[in-house]
């Protein structure tokens, strides 16, 4: 379970811990200077704080200890106090080779806390941290971060600025040669062109109005997702529109990612109906369907100059898509429909990427069925893309599981291709929305900009320790569906609401929130 909750218990596990490794940290008292070396030792904490330092500028170094409960071995490190505290426990390295290294610790947190984090810092170059995520279910997390030494050492330091009761544990930490990056810092801007086109205004967050995909690539986005539906009722979203939008997309120096319904609407778990001029189409003909449609489109990209990085061929498909044809319940056929949009995609340009694309963010056993299903099928890609709400796809931990089987097994990078998270609860239309109730929430991440922030963080730490270099990134959905009039759910129905607009990247008033920033921010 987690760490101590009283101070009674606190000071028992603290006693009981350092006479089992002959090791006893005296309140107010620091730990011993850690010896300078080229590695880091006791790594697990099994020796205690052998190693390791303590600091605490307001003299609560008794705040930092060993206990049992380790994850891997029989001991972890603390911090807990019954009082609010700062603590930071450190070990400092010299004698490096200058180069990348990369930090990487299990940890698990109540949250709560001013701030919680792993730093590299005294490098030589600019300090790196890496927040720690909440965990109030007591499940451990794998985090990572970077950082250039330039002066042949470096402090690794963990630190917590804590009220009381709030913990958080460390064990099992490495810092080894190598680094960690984030290729994909996405948004998906379906909505955008219909938005702006109803009134639509985008704001940076200092207030100066501007093209919303500017102000997101300002803010650090990369990658821009487009969804293209067949013959959608409202006219956007096909063909025509996409090929407008990828030219701004591209001339903001952004990687495009072409996500396929097959669809005149919403594809997802739960709907994946046929397009209408496609309804009467047995299965021989949908695959050749597929085939011209997916050429098409991308096709006519490549000739205007505009060819796309990564295209999703279909939609959250868990159950399969064009239904009944391309059900899972007949994967002969599904293999064959997906077969025939790879085939198309990669006839247009062999460098563009296939994405195959489930909402299934932190379910590992239903990943791999899907996943091995389409391996013994012969359906060839080249990426892994996950939806993952937390509010709907179990904890980041889930999350991390899944992510690091998943890219094990396959041997394909793994992307998180839909997340978001809400600012706040309350609608500014008439249309409820999607997540409105606190009950909804992820414990840990209140429905405000600075859970907003926080989560969009966590799931890109997630996604960034995935073992291998192969966490590809995060895509936002829809950070740009803000409350307009006329730009809906339903594109049948100009009356409809947007059930989205708490969950975007601007705020009630237009303006660009504080997630965004991490798309600058995450190394």
């Amino acid at each position: 379970m987690h760490a101590v909750t009283t101070p009674r218990r606190g000071l028992r596990a603290l006693i009981g811990a350092a006479t089992a490794t002959g090791t006893l940290l005296v309140a107010g008292l620091a730990a011993p200077q850690a010896q300078a070396a080229s590695t880091l030792t006791n790594t697990g904490f099994e020796s205690g704080t052998t190693g390791w330092s303590t600091y605490s500028a307001t003299g609560q170094n008794s705040a930092s200890f060993t206990e049992a409960g380790g994850r891997s071995g029989s001991y972890r490190l603390s911090h807990w106090s019954s009082s609010a505290y700062k603590v930071e426990t450190y070990q400092y390295l010299s004698g490096l080779t200058n180069g990348t290294y990369t930090l990487s610790a299990w940890v698990r947190s109540s949250g709560g806390q001013n701030a919680a984090y792993l730093a590299l810092r005294n490098c030589g170059s600019a300090e790196q941290r890496t927040d720690l995520t909440p965990t109030p279910n007591g499940a451990w997390i794998r985090l990572v971060t970077s950082i250039d030494v330039t002066n042949s050492q470096c402090t690794i330091s963990i630190n917590s600025d804590a009220s009381a009761g709030n913990w958080l544990n460390v064990d099992d930490v490495t810092f080894t040669s190598g680094s960690t990056r984030l290729p994909v810092k996405g948004v998906d801007v379906s909505s955008l062109k219909k938005s702006e086109d109803r009134g639509g205004v985008y704001r940076t967050s200092g207030g100066t109005a501007g093209d919303g995909l500017a102000i997101l690539k300002s803010a650090g986005a990369n990658y821009a997702r487009l969804k293209v539906w067949v013959n959608p009722a409202d006219g956007y979203n096909n063909k025509a529109r996409v090929l407008q939008m990828a030219q701004r997309v591209k001339a903001q120096g952004m990687k495009l990612l072409v996500d396929f319904h097959y669809s005149d609407t919403w594809a997802d778990p739960g709907a994946q109906s046929k397009p209408a001029a496609w309804s009467s189409h047995a299965y021989s003909q949908l695959r050749t369907d597929v085939y011209n449609h997916t050429y098409d489109v991308l096709n006519a990209l490549k000739a205007q100059g505009t060819t796309a990085d990564m295209v999703q061929i279909g939609n959250e498909i868990n159950g399969g898509m064009l239904w009944p044809d391309g059900s899972t319940a007949n994967w002969s056929q599904l293999s064959g429909l997906l077969n025939s949009g790879i085939s198309a995609a990669k006839a247009v340009s062999s460098s563009t990427q296939i994405a195959l694309h489930l909402a299934k963010g932190g379910d590992t056993a239903g990943t791999r069925t899907w996943f091995d299903n389409a391996v013994a099928n012969g359906v060839s890609f080249d990426v892994i893309a996950l939806s993952y709400y937390g509010y709907w796809h179990g904890t980041l931990s889930d999350l991390q599981t899944n992510l690091d089987a998943t890219a094990a097994r396959y041997g394909k990078p793994v992307l998180v291709v839909e997340t978001a998270y809400p600012f706040r609860l309350d609608s500014k239309d008439s249309h409820e929305n999607i997540i409105d109730t606190t009950g909804e929430l992820v414990s840990g991440y209140p429905a405000s900009p600075a859970g907003q922030a926080a989560w969009l963080r966590d799931v890109m730490n997630v996604v960034e320790a995935v073992p291998g270099g192969r966490g590809l990134g995060i895509v936002y959905w829809e950070p740009t569906w803000t409350a307009v009039g006329g730009n809906g759910w339903d594109p049948t129905d100009p009356a409809s609401g947007n059930g989205w607009e708490n969950q975007a990247l601007f705020d009630y008033d237009n303006k660009l929130l504080p997630a965004a920033n991490w798309f600058a921010n995450h190394r």
